[in-house]
């Protein structure tokens, strides 16, 4: 998906073409099927002030930074990805909380909320490994 964005001073970024509040309602519904929990979600998120976490959750997003973004992204790769891999949708999002011996035992959602991108990156590449042979 192409984002333009206006850049602004102070390195927000107001998404043209993407609509800031949907994505972060799109975002904590996957949480809350997935069973994550608030702490969990806000590091999944690069643990962003509690008060601005609090405001987002409400629904009150006016932009976000490009980093927020490229975590929802990842978020949504990774959800849609398992809904493709399991026929079943409890059984896609039930994933994320299983032990997996190739993130060295730790659960998916574990990893991801290891608090750095390169750890959503990882899951969305063995997410993106495990449908390959259904794309």
């Amino acid at each position: 998906m192409m984002i333009a964005a206006d850049n602004r001073p102070d390195g927000r970024i107001d998404p043209k073409g993407v609509d800031a509040g949907r994505a972060m309602e799109g975002f904590f519904a996957i949480m809350t099927l997935w069973g994550a929990s608030r702490e969990e979600a806000r590091r999944i998120l690069g643990e962003p002030a509690e008060r601005t976490f609090q405001r987002w959750r409400a629904g009150e997003v006016a932009a976000i930074s490009r980093d927020t973004l490229s975590r929802v992204g990842y978020v949504a790769g990774i959800f849609k990805g398992l809904q493709i891999v399991y026929g079943d949708a409890a059984q896609a999002d039930d994933w994320v909380r299983r032990p997996n011996r190739a993130l060295g035992g730790q659960t998916p959602l574990e990893r991801m909320a290891a608090g750095e991108i390169v750890d959503l990156a990882a899951v969305r590449q063995y997410v993106d490994a495990l449908r390959a042979p259904w794309s």
